[in-house]
């Protein structure tokens, strides 16, 4: 797990809500929600940042983001870098 998802997990579980809740309320898929919070590598950044506005906290991780992730390709990111295991 990395830091982006520890994170969004965790800001999850202090709003008491489901991954499934998560997703509808926020507007992103099960499917994303599920898979950010597993840790995967290559995300879509609009619906990161959609599901952080959620939380009112995209500002911090968008700046975060902005500063680690040299690579991008039409809305696809590829994290793997910062991830560690």
């Amino acid at each position: 797990m990395n830091t982006l998802s520890a994170a969004v997990k965790s800001l999850r579980k202090q709003f008491n809500m489901t991954q499934e809740e998560l997703s509808v309320k926020s507007g992103v898929g099960l499917r994303f929600v599920r898979n950010l919070e597993q840790g995967k590598s290559t995300l879509r950044l609009d619906k990161v940042n959609q599901l952080l506005d959620f939380f009112k906290t995209s500002s911090y991780f968008s700046v975060s983001l902005c500063l680690c992730v040299p690579y991008h390709r039409k809305n696809h990111t590829d994290f793997s870098h910062f991830i560690s295991d």
